[in-house]
């Protein structure tokens, strides 16, 4: 499990489609609209 690192819900790793890579680090998010948010601004989440 991950969490989402702007709702902090957990997210299964294997089954989520929305994932974004962050220097060198994936993320995973429960939603498109947490992945958006995170890919407009990643410095302010990580």
């Amino acid at each position: 499990m991950a969490i989402d690192p702007i709702c902090k819900m957990d997210v299964e790793e294997g089954t989520t489609k929305f994932t974004s890579e962050y220097k060198g680090k994936k993320y995973y998010f429960c939603a498109t609209g947490c992945k958006k948010e995170f890919d407009e601004n990643p410095e302010k989440y990580v």
